[in-house]
């Protein structure tokens, strides 16, 4: 729940704005195509605060897990801040990508506001992955919802200018989306302050005292991390860039089904945390056969829920659509009728690669867990870019396929990345169990 949270402010940003219009929509995708791949690089180094705490905390050791937490914060600030300078730099690409000019006109101020916006989430990051590394999502998960019903009252209020406040379009929904993130911080530092066992964990730092074994170590776990993330938000990120070639209405549709299959994807991502947390507390005690059948069962979990997942885009693959786009105008009738035909046909293929993408991110969460990064990130590159890429740029641009075609190559991708990560993982328990 508490990584769905992250996905529950694009929802409320895009249903929202959907009733703009499919150039607005088109806009939000645009302008969160630059920001989830700078998002993926921020999110997956702090994942490597996580493993570190959850061994620690195997090992009961209290003074490591405060220091990794405390390296990991500093880290986390730097990478937010670089993050945040290199997405404003990169603004001017938007114009030599071949995308609707209407749409870059409404995506350059709406990613102003929602880069800033990246600063806040890394650092609220660091919190969140120290309190699982301990067994405590629960906080994480308060602080999300506590700022989804910020950002949706927010949205409320500003989009439409409503109870007298400006009328600010897709720009309201970036206002939204950082002040929810700045309050996303400041909650979950109360929370665990205020609990008396966090206590000690978050308080009196002396940042002026940082260890370079520490940062080496958190360094050498988080960049091969954000690396794995960053191949497929980027692959997916492409996907939004071809159906922006392709035209306004088939990238507004590429948003919806995007937005879709992250809600379910943060399922299997939690999954991945829980067995990031479990490997790596096993890891600690040293207990390895324990290791390989906690991991596999939540691999059995995961491979369950995303079944149900797969079952329920088939099902309501033509009606999901509806629930972004303001079917009764007269106006955008002829583009919503599109986007929604578009839309249902990529949550067709969605189904399919939502057993795949879970069980990837499931398995890469143990590997995490065993601190394995440099293999598995590889086998990332491999699966999305060498694999998955070329299939979706044929596909949607020099076939009839289009729109599905680019979604094809994301399911190819994300298959032959779960088939190579779970034989790393089972060459790598035996192996310690046989040691």
């Amino acid at each position: 729940m508490g990584l769905l949270g992250h996905t529950l402010v694009q929802l409320a940003d895009n249903i929202m704005v959907g009733q703009l219009g499919t150039a607005e929509l088109a806009a939000v995708s645009l302008g969160n195509s630059f920001v989830f791949i700078a998002m993926s690089l921020g999110i997956g180094f702090s994942t490597a605060i996580t493993p570190l705490v959850a061994e620690a905390d195997g090992a009961g050791s209290k003074a490591d897990s405060k220091s990794a937490l405390k390296h990991g914060l500093v880290l986390c600030s730097i990478i937010g801040v670089s993050l945040f300078g290199v997405i404003l730099l990169a603004k001017p690409l938007m114009y030599l990508m071949k995308q609707p000019q209407e749409v870059v006109a409404l995506a350059i101020p709406y990613l102003d506001l929602v880069a800033f916006s990246l600063i806040p989430l890394v650092i609220f990051q660091a919190f969140k992955q120290f309190s699982e590394g301990l067994s405590q999502t629960r906080y994480p998960m308060y602080a999300t919802i506590v700022a989804n019903v910020v950002n949706i009252t927010l949205n409320y209020l500003l989009i439409f200018g409503s109870f007298g406040f400006p009328k600010m379009g897709i720009v309201g929904a970036a206002i939204g989306t950082l002040v929810a993130r700045i309050l996303m911080v400041i909650y979950i530092w109360f929370l665990l302050k205020s609990k008396k066992k966090f206590q000690e964990y978050v308080t009196r730092f002396n940042f002026k005292k940082l260890e370079k074994k520490v940062l080496r170590k958190i360094i050498s776990l988080g960049f091969p991390s954000a690396l794995q993330m960053f191949f497929e938000v980027a692959i997916f990120t492409a996907a939004i860039w071809l159906s922006g070639v392709l035209g306004k209405n088939a990238q507004a549709a590429n948003q919806i089904a995007l937005n879709l299959s992250s809600m379910t994807f943060m399922f299997g991502m939690g999954l991945g945390v829980t067995a990031m947390i479990r490997v790596g507390n096993q890891k600690g005690l040293r207990n390895f056969t324990d290791l390989r059948r906690i991991a596999q069962s939540i691999f059995l979990l995961t491979f369950l829920v995303e079944i149900v997942f797969a079952l329920l885009f088939l099902w309501g693959r033509d009606w999901f659509p509806t629930l972004y786009l303001d079917l009764d105008s007269a106006l955008n009738f002829s583009d919503n009728k599109e986007v929604v035909f578009l839309a249902g046909q990529l949550l067709f293929v969605a189904a399919f690669f939502q057993i795949s993408d879970g069980i990837q991110v499931v398995v890469l969460g143990a590997l995490r867990g065993l601190q394995d990064v440099k293999i598995p990130t590889l086998i990332t590159f491999v699966a999305y870019w060498l694999i998955g890429f070329p299939i979706s740029y044929y596909l949607g641009l020099h076939t009839n396929f289009k729109s599905s075609g680019i979604w094809i190559g994301l399911l190819t991708g994300l298959t032959a990345s779960a088939i190579m990560l779970y034989i790393r993982f089972n060459y790598l328990t035996n192996k310690l169990i046989k040691k």
